[in-house]
């Protein structure tokens, strides 16, 4: 019996040292790793470009190699994620009623989402895919729009038709279709900027579809310069002037305007974004709204918000979420172009 008990104790000590050497080697490699990270001498900033979710990508990065690679596979599972676009997508197949759990990129999504729209009341709503698509702005565009298809459309159209029950995606109607359009792309910035501070990197801009997440400084050693575009009505956007040139450091931007995103038919102009609430294209006074917070995420989902609220509501909106700045560009009663932004916003401009 003593023998025995011994024999335990041996095992329990082998055990211990087996978790420790274990343990050992993981804290030595990220030491490593970390040490590898520091050692700058041999650095340069990287630009990677190219195309990605129906859009451009610039990445600009201070480190010793290319890791496109690596970034690329990144965003392709955010793609196989939240990409509406993507068949085999988990959005896709919960559009399609497929029985499926959704994975922690959806989560935080979706999460988010609901709280942006609980901000806005619902003037955000990812539920409105139906009524982006019968405007032509979806991944399935309708013809022959009447205020009957809108009516009908509208009886599963509302964040408050959807839940997250666990890791599924419930709704009160199986006809509710979600588009995260309209946040993802800044949260793809997140999950770069998420991999690229793994790396120890400590200086980037991230730039995907016009949203942008910038840390550190750029190969000047200054905060990243980052243009806001003024409102022209230009489809093609071949032309493009500078409403104001900001700095960032550390901050996330995300830029949201109908001056380019829209079409015309029958004589009537239609812009992008759409009002949940009414279920017709947004008519208020924003042309442009540009939003500065601590993750892209965020700053695109309150940017189509401020879009579809209008100016003054948008202010009040604003208060709900800590450490957000804003800069609009609406249009005055007598058709001049106004400027209003929030009082922390002013330490962005740059200084002549």
């Amino acid at each position: 019996m003593v023998i025995r008990i011994n024999h335990m104790k041996k095992e329990k000590i082998h055990i211990i040292i087996t978790i420790l050497l274990v343990f050992l080697i993981v804290i030595s490699c990220d030491k490593i790793r970390k040490n590898k990270s520091k050692n700058t001498s041999n650095y340069t900033y990287i630009a990677e470009q190219g195309e990605i979710f129906h859009t451009t990508y610039h990445i600009k990065y201070h480190y010793n190699e290319s890791l496109q690679t690596e970034i690329l596979e990144v965003l392709s599972r955010f793609d196989m994620s939240l990409n509406p676009f993507n068949q085999e997508s988990i959005i896709s197949k919960v559009n399609g009623n497929e029985l499926i759990e959704v994975d922690s990129m959806f989560i935080k999504v979706f999460n988010k989402s609901m709280e942006v729209s609980r901000n806005s009341d619902g003037k955000f709503d990812i539920t409105a895919s139906p009524l982006i698509n019968a405007w032509g702005f979806g991944f399935i565009n309708m013809e022959n729009i009447t205020s009957q298809a809108i009516d009908s459309l509208m009886e599963f159209v509302g964040f408050n038709k959807i839940i997250l029950s666990g890791n599924r995606i419930v709704k009160t109607d199986p006809r509710v279709q979600l588009n995260t359009s309209a946040i993802s792309k800044g949260y793809s910035c997140d999950l770069v900027a998420y991999f690229l501070d793994s790396y120890g990197i400590e200086n980037y801009m991230i730039e995907i579809g016009g949203e942008i997440v910038a840390k550190g400084v750029n190969d000047k050693g200054e905060c990243w310069h980052i243009g806001i575009d003024k409102p022209v009505e230009d489809y093609s956007a071949a032309k493009r002037e500078l409403q104001v040139i900001l700095s960032l450091c550390n901050k996330s931007l995300a830029t949201s305007g109908n001056y380019r995103n829209y079409y015309i038919k029958d004589g009537k102009k239609y812009a992008h974004t759409i009002d949940p609430k009414t279920g017709y294209p947004s008519q208020n006074d924003m042309l442009s709204a540009t939003v500065i917070a601590n993750d892209c995420m965020t700053a695109d989902a309150y940017a189509t918000a401020f879009m579809a609220s209008g100016s003054e509501k948008s202010k009040e909106i604003a208060q709900k979420e800590p450490g957000l700045e804003y800069y609009f560009i609406y249009s005055k009663p007598d058709q001049m172009i106004g400027i209003t932004y929030s009082k922390g916003f002013e330490q962005f401009f740059i200084k002549e």
